[in-house]
């Protein structure tokens, strides 16, 4: 759901990054409240492990593909606030360092996956999270963190003026939605893990949590160092969609062919990038609040 640059027209693009801009700065103001120096290891490495999640593509039938997104798995973690710090962050590197989503997209990225699709996984999770219907919770967050982004994609593209044809909307529907449940999935089953290993996990993962931050480091550094070696190289459901459209998409079989100690360096020095660049901003924002 990284949508390239030359996708939107200039009004959007220019609109979603004025919005993007002061929302950030207001979710930073916010996330002073709870955030600590305990929390900003697991700010890093929670950032980390997403930035390397997303790198692997895995097929989810009709000729694409998808990745774990992680706004839900880092608004459970993390809470909102601090889990949009993290995911933009996320998503500047992997517009500078890997050319996945455009810059002057930027804004729109950060709109749709860090603020709206964060917030569309934390409350499902955040109002189920007392009852017995808790898993459910943060099955349904991991749904609505894709499919609503999803959905503001491609109103974005509709406002842009791109014409999508019905049987192309259809299959990004499908898409998106098989994509979703994935994502619910996978975010069950890491949360799951996480706290058979420290059953306080949600509500104090910085307490007795370093195991499964040490767990999910080395998780993280084998999914760059290898993980793409598995990857599928079919397009997610934005490029076909686009393509089906008849918009430009990247090549992803290109870009999986190149040579593996090349994408293992590159996946390497993002995911040092992101866990240094997530830390920083904690750091920062514990030092602001406290000026």
């Amino acid at each position: 759901m990284h949508i390239p640059d030359g996708f939107l027209s200039t009004p959007v693009w220019a609109g979603l990054a004025t919005l993007s801009v002061p929302s950030i700065g207001m979710l930073a103001r916010r996330a002073q409240a709870g955030l600590k120096d305990a929390r900003l290891p697991l700010m890093g490495v929670m950032g980390a492990f997403v930035f390397a999640a997303q790198m692997i593509n895995f097929p989810v039938g009709i000729g694409t593909s998808g990745h774990l997104v992680g706004g839900a798995l880092l608004a459970a973690t993390l809470g909102p606030a601090p889990a949009a710090i993290v995911m933009t962050a996320i998503l500047i590197i992997q517009a500078l360092v890997f050319q996945d989503g455009g810059l002057l997209a930027l804004g729109a990225n950060v709109f749709n996956m860090a603020i709206a699709g964060v917030l569309a996984g934390y409350w499902p999770y955040r109002l189920l999270a007392r009852t017995r219907a808790r898993l459910f919770g943060i099955a349904l967050g991991g749904f609505l963190s894709v499919f609503v982004s999803a959905l503001l994609c491609l109103g974005e593209l509709s406002l842009s003026g791109v014409r999508i044809p019905s049987h192309a909307l259809g299959l990004g529907l499908i898409v998106f939605c098989i994509t979703g449940l994935l994502e619910g999935a996978i975010t069950l089953a890491v949360l799951g893990s996480l706290e058979k290993m420290n059953p306080r996990w949600l509500r104090a993962p910085e307490t007795d949590g370093r195991p499964a931050l040490i767990l999910l480091g080395l998780f993280a550094l084998v999914l760059v160092s290898a993980g793409f070696l598995a990857a599928s190289a079919l397009p997610d459901g934005l490029e076909r969609v686009a393509g089906l459209a008849g918009l430009g998409s990247k090549d992803v079989a290109a870009a999986a062919a190149e040579p593996w100690l090349r994408q293992a360096a590159l996946g390497l020095s993002g995911l040092v990038a992101t866990f240094l660049a997530c830390y920083l901003l904690g750091r920062w924002i514990v030092r602001w609040r406290n000026a």
